[in-house]
């Protein structure tokens, strides 16, 4: 008996192999780093969306043709949190793929996923090595050059320069920093954090000091009041003191 085949929405397309983040804490830092540096990049870009470690689906009805990109960014879609990016439902290959490889990833994200990334048209392709165990350089870029991934030259100090994004990516320790040509490096969530916290602790030391200098204010008008109304008072007896003593003159 012939098998029946399975309607288009009927085929499961799952969202997670229940397979940790990440290989460690490093690998999910450096992914977090990179996610929310490109999200803050284009915080204002409604049509670019950055995401990363979850299942890219590229082949309409075949759960099989999947990879689980580490970072990627996608132009001309919306911003929404998806489970799971599928090609033919977006319409939008992604422009960029960053890989966070290790001892157990390298080989895959050497061969099969840079051949699929190559035959699906993503623009550029790099690969990252934290500890520098697996590649060398630790930090290597491809760009897509007709059919074909063309490696990137790397500066002195080892930074790539992205065309799809205008950003710079340097390896910095065991961590991988993007940096604006203009603005500078963008910051790491932690230093975004420990900003803000300063900027907070700024803001009530400000508001402290401004508390501060409107109640000596208040106390100092309250000062010349009391002062006025002492004054006036002592010049009111006076003047009946001075009236008194005209009246005692004038009888006597």
């Amino acid at each position: 008996m012939a098998a029946i085949p399975l309607k288009r929405e009927e085929i499961e397309y799952p969202t997670s192999d229940g397979q940790p983040m990440a290989e460690t804490s490093l690998h999910r830092r450096i992914m977090t780093d990179l996610i929310r540096g490109l999200e803050d990049r284009y915080r204002e870009a409604p049509d670019v969306w950055a995401g990363g470690n979850l299942f890219f689906y590229f082949e309409q009805g075949r759960p099989q043709a999947v990879v689980a990109p580490d970072v990627l960014l996608v132009k001309g879609v919306q911003k929404w949190e998806r489970p799971t990016y599928k090609l033919w439902e977006e319409g939008r290959v992604p422009c960029l793929v960053v890989e966070v490889t290790s001892e157990h990833t390298r080989d895959e994200d050497l061969s099969k996923k840079k051949g699929i990334y190559r035959q699906l048209g993503v623009e550029e392709y790099f690969l990252f090595d934290p500890y520098g165990d697996y590649l060398e350089p630790r930090l290597q870029g491809q760009r897509l050059e007709g059919s074909r991934y063309v490696p990137m030259v790397p500066m002195p100090d080892g930074s790539l320069a992205s065309s799809t994004t205008g950003l710079i990516l340097r390896p910095e320790g065991e961590r991988l920093r993007l940096i604006d040509p203009v603005a500078g490096p963008l910051p790491w969530p932690e230093e975004m954090e420990a900003a803000q916290r300063a900027a907070e602790e700024r803001a009530l030391r400000e508001t402290a000091a401004r508390q501060a200098t409107e109640q000596q204010v208040r106390l100092e008008v309250a000062a010349r009041r009391a002062a006025e109304e002492r004054t006036r008072a002592l010049e009111e007896e006076l003047a009946h003191l001075r009236a008194e003593l005209d009246r005692k003159l004038r009888g006597g």
